[in-house]
């Protein structure tokens, strides 16, 4: 028998085995000692069997069963409906789905080639692997011995090539891989694998995964996010929505083991913070940090809600609990999009909530600031940069600013490409450095900071040392940049020092064709004033014109170029409410 609470004819909750468990405090993460259990336990008592989300995800199931599945429709999604119902046609098809995967992996491996689930270094095998374990638990008592044994190979070898790359093999042919991540706990990769991983090792009650997981992966994850001071992800708000995967394993690791690793340090309530500041006030957007592969403009998604969810879910803090309900009820995703995430939305987002009593969060660990002028969907939004630069889907963005009043003001031009991907300092609103006419390049593995200094109404003082992302190099001998934002105004102060044969060009990207008069310039609501130099000439570049076919395509945008400064810049940036306020040219 499965040891498992569910909702079936009411809820039921298992009694079995977690008396037994016992817990120890080791190097500040608690490990589960006692006798195992063979289960991937999941608590699904929260779900609401009457209500429309319930309603759309047994209708997005059973247009499965009925042979027309939706796109990324998941063997978790069947037996996710089987647990709930107990009608064994959910059961069938997820069996059938994993028969497919299995199926399929064996012939390729038959023809010596390596199966999907080792594809793209072996992003997908947490997914794939999970859908197997779940179904293989789940639905063991309709799986005969033998189909259970083939499904058993492939995944042990599947689990077992993830972290062992060099020996990594298909067949008895070798098929080593890079082992990219298997060492990272900051990379999207690892939640994959730590996925497959934990679903295996609870299907099948394996001590060599429960230990390697115990006494080496889930201590590494823990330690990593309790570096991570203020949450969110050094990857981005692209990339950084892979912890919507990290905060369903500790939920699913809670209910399998009693051990709740959300509560081992603070990074799962800061993030629901993090996450809540880095929405735009019209609460459709989100900070343009980091690479933006899936869409190159980040509005909020499904995976967006669903990171909120899980967070909400595991979330002890009935202050961060009421915040994430409030986002939740607000954000322009209020149903999910596509049928393959309807599944996440049956967790419960709460009632009520209020936004943060704050409006400026700064998280040292990402080296994010995020501050607006009020919780309103007209106030004034900023988001400036200054911190690791240690990810290789992070930007070389150190110091750059994005502003927001209604609609984009300054903002990255990755967001209007095709790629969603360009990195170099060139697209960022930063001083962009210039040795012998190459740009100066900012280096990943280095670590920028900022001071900063809040004040009423989300107004903020910040000092920031930029000088540490160009690792040295002799073009860029130091750089420090002030930023004030008051009064819907942001004040930007660079202060450099150049080696020989170097410039530095002040650069603001903006959405449309801006207006350049003197050392003013006007780009839609965006306001823009030079004070110093005295001598600054302005310029604006149209990035349509600098797509190159096969490479780069650039929808839209401009950039406008401010330069003459040998070793300083001043300038103002306003928003629509104060139009020549600040006696503009």
């Amino acid at each position: 028998m499965i040891a498992i609470r569910h909702v079936f004819g009411g809820f039921i909750m298992s009694v079995v085995s977690r008396i037994a468990l016992t817990t120890l405090a080791l190097a500040g993460l608690l490990y589960v000692s006692g006798p195992a259990r063979a289960a991937i336990t999941i608590d699904l008592s929260y779900v609401n069997q009457t209500s429309a989300e319930y309603q759309r995800f047994k209708n997005w199931v059973d247009q499965a069963v009925a042979g027309n599945p939706g796109y990324a429709f998941s063997a978790t999604d069947a037996v996710t409906m089987y647990r709930l119902s107990g009608q064994q046609a959910y059961a069938n098809l997820a069996i059938a789905m994993v028969e497919a995967q299995v199926a399929g992996a064996e012939a390729a491996i038959a023809l010596g080639q390596r199966p999907e689930v080792a594809g793209d270094s072996y992003l997908d095998a947490g997914p794939m692997i999970g859908d197997l374990a779940l179904t293989l638990d789940w639905c063991s008592a309709l799986i005969p011995q033998a189909q259970r044994n083939r499904w058993s190979a492939y995944a042990e070898q599947a689990v077992w090539n993830i972290w062992h790359p060099s020996q990594a093999q298909w067949g008895g042919i070798a098929f080593p891989w890079s082992g990219w991540s298997i060492t990272d706990p900051a990379n999207n990769y690892y939640y994959s694998f730590l996925q497959a991983t934990m679903y295996w090792a609870l299907a099948t009650n394996n001590s060599t995964w429960m230990q390697l997981l115990q006494n080496d992966k889930l201590p590494a994850l823990t330690a990593y996010f309790a570096t991570i001071d203020g949450g969110g992800s050094e990857e981005g708000t692209a990339y950084g929505l892979s912890h919507r995967s990290v905060f369903s394993l500790y939920r699913v690791w809670r209910d399998s083991t009693g051990v709740d690793l959300s509560t081992v340090n603070g990074h799962l309530d800061a993030s629901i913070a993090w996450w809540i500041h880095a929405t735009v006030p019209t609460l459709d957007r989100v900070a343009p940090i980091g690479d933006q592969a899936r869409v190159s403009e980040p509005v909020i998604y499904d995976y967006h809600r669903d990171l909120m969810l899980e967070a909400r879910a595991m979330s002890t803090n009935a202050g961060a609990r009421d915040d994430a309900a409030w986002w939740l009820h607000s954000i322009s995703d209020q149903t999910m999009e596509s049928g393959f995430n309807y599944r996440h939305n049956l967790l419960p987002n709460g009632t009520g909530g209020t936004p943060p009593a704050s409006l400026t969060y700064y998280a040292s660990g990402t080296g994010q600031l995020f501050t607006r002028t009020g919780w309103d969907t007209g106030a004034m939004w900023l988001q400036f940069s200054a911190g690791p630069y240690v990810q290789s889907h992070a930007h070389q963005n150190q110091g750059s600013f994005t502003l927001f009043e209604g609609d984009w003001l300054a903002a990255t031009e990755n967001m209007w490409t095709h790629s969603g991907i360009q990195q170099v300092t060139n697209v960022h609103n930063l001083v962009r450095f210039i040795h012998n006419g190459i740009t100066v390049p900012q280096h990943e593995g280095t670590m920028s900071s900022m001071q900063v200094v809040p004040g009423a109404g989300g107004d903020v003082h910040v000092v920031a040392n930029l000088t540490p992302a160009y690792a040295g190099d002799a073009a860029v001998q130091s750089w420090q940049r002030t930023l004030d934002f008051a009064h819907r105004t942001l004040s930007v102060h660079d202060q450099f020092s150049l080696g020989a044969n170097s410039s530095a060009v002040f650069q603001i990207n903006v959405p449309v064709q801006p207006v350049i008069v003197g050392r003013s310039a006007t780009a839609g609501n965006l306001h823009v004033r030079v004070i110093s130099p005295a001598n600054a000439t302005l310029s604006a570049l149209n990035w349509t014109t600098q797509s190159v076919p096969g490479d780069e395509t650039y929808y839209s945008g401009w950039r406008i170029d401010v330069s003459g400064g040998s070793t300083e810049y001043l300038v103002e940036l306003s928003g629509r409410d104060l139009i020549f306020a600040s006696g503009f040219d």
